[in-house]
């Protein structure tokens, strides 16, 4: 059996990796000159990285990311709404890692390298169209000027080309844009004296405006860290198209993102100066699309951004893209006929996904914090007169078990008054 993964990216790249450690093997389509660090950081859970770990990518992992710890919800005003352990110290047997998204890329892009060989990987080749029959799929690749550079022949073609997915649109030719809520991202990172533990993380605010902070990798010194920062806020009415193009690596405005800033009173790491001082921000319209009916149609799937593009909620983007393949490849690895694993695939990831898609519409596990913010706007004294632990304690537990990666360990309860 051979497939045809069609996109370089964290999910097309693990795609490969587990196809590899079935015995199946792939060729892979990057529509891009090469394959670069883009973006800047992300969560990648417990229940991802056990797959990595599986994949044997630990201790490359562990070289550039940090171990993050524990996690924090605040309102805008710098309360604290829940307080929780994370990763070892939540009872998994691996790391949550807070890491670059690039350096992710890397560490999974360099194994496929090693691994399958250089010659597996394609750049530059962008998916014009394909065509399926009784033998299998044929894809036709062309450059940016429109050439035909190649044509792959496979059992299977995996579109894992993100948001954007010409794989998807040849599906789906009706679906239209994604949808954009009307949230701009803004982030950046920049290297910045440690707070907290050094492995921790701080949510502030709710859906229609949040600060996130935490550490992505170690810092120039002992006593910093490289900081990632983001700020989410409504600046649209949700109705409209998104201004430009979804893209990882937009540069944006500093003097844009600033104003928003002050909405907030972020404790233990001065979120302003933190900003200030980053060379280079970033923006990104949240947008995702509409669950679908179905991901597969004969020889052809979806998995990752291309299948279940989400709001950048609960740090579950990447790692729902590992799970894809890693159930992928059990599926293919089982049945007697790739159209037979292509619907048992589907039949497992498309469910939870596109609960998960829904969930996140509504502020995923931190929608715990809207909760709060909508009975106390002007903030609290005692956590437990506006929503008792129990009730915030449902909202986190339950956005987990949906995701899949509930532990049954010790947590860091919230603050009871």
């Amino acid at each position: 059996m051979k497939a045809i993964i069609v996109g370089g990216g964290i999910g097309g790249l693990t795609t490969a990796l587990m196809l590899r450690a079935r015995g199946i093997a792939c060729e892979l389509f990057e529509q891009s000159d090469t394959i670069r660090e883009l973006g800047v950081g992300i969560n990648t859970l417990p229940h991802a990285i056990r797959e990595l770990a599986g994949l044997g990518l630990l201790d490359a992992l562990d070289a550039v990311a940090i171990r993050t710890d524990e996690l924090y919800y605040l309102n805008r005003h710098g309360q604290q709404v829940w307080r929780e352990a994370r990763g070892l110290d939540a009872g998994h047997d691996v790391p949550q890692f807070s890491i670059h998204r690039g350096r992710l890329q890397s560490v999974i892009h360099r194994a496929v390298e090693q691994r399958l060989g250089t010659e597996a990987i394609h750049t530059g080749c962008r998916l014009g169209a394909f065509s399926q029959d009784e033998g299998g799929v044929t894809a036709y690749f062309f450059d940016r000027a429109g050439a035909h550079v190649k044509t792959a022949r496979g059992d299977i073609l995996v579109g894992a080309d993100g948001i954007h997915s010409r794989v998807r649109e040849t599906l789906f030719p009706d679906e239209g844009p994604p949808c954009w809520n009307g949230l701009m991202l803004w982030r950046g990172a920049r290297d910045w004296p440690v707070f907290l533990t050094g492995k921790s993380m701080i949510v502030a605010g709710g859906l229609n405006a949040k600060v996130v902070v935490y550490p992505i990798a170690e810092g120039s010194s002992p006593a910093s860290r490289l900081t990632n920062w983001a700020v989410l806020v409504k600046v649209g009415d949700g109705n409209s198209a998104p201004p430009g193009r979804e893209d990882w690596s937009r540069p944006g405005k500093r003097d844009e993102v600033m104003p928003h800033v002050a909405r907030f009173n972020v404790p233990y790491v001065h979120v302003p100066s933190l900003i200030a001082a980053t060379p280079e921000v970033y923006e990104y319209p949240t947008c995702d699309r509409d669950p679908l009916p179905y991901w597969s149609s004969g020889r052809v799937t979806l998995l990752g951004d291309a299948a279940h593009p989400m709001y950048p909620v609960g740090s579950n983007g990447a790692s729902q893209a590992i799970l894809d393949a890693r159930a992928l490849a059990d599926a293919l690895a089982r049945s007697e006929h790739p159209r037979q694993a292509l619907v048992a695939y589907e039949q497992k990831r498309l469910p939870m996904t596109a609960e998960i898609v829904r969930s996140n519409r509504r502020g995923g596990p931190e929608g715990v914090i809207d909760a709060v913010e909508q009975l106390a706007p002007d903030g609290f004294d005692n956590i437990e007169n506006v929503l008792s632990y129990s009730q915030r304690e449902a909202i986190v537990r339950g956005y987990a078990s949906k995701a899949g990666f509930a532990a049954t360990g010790p947590a860091l309860a919230a603050v009871r008054g």
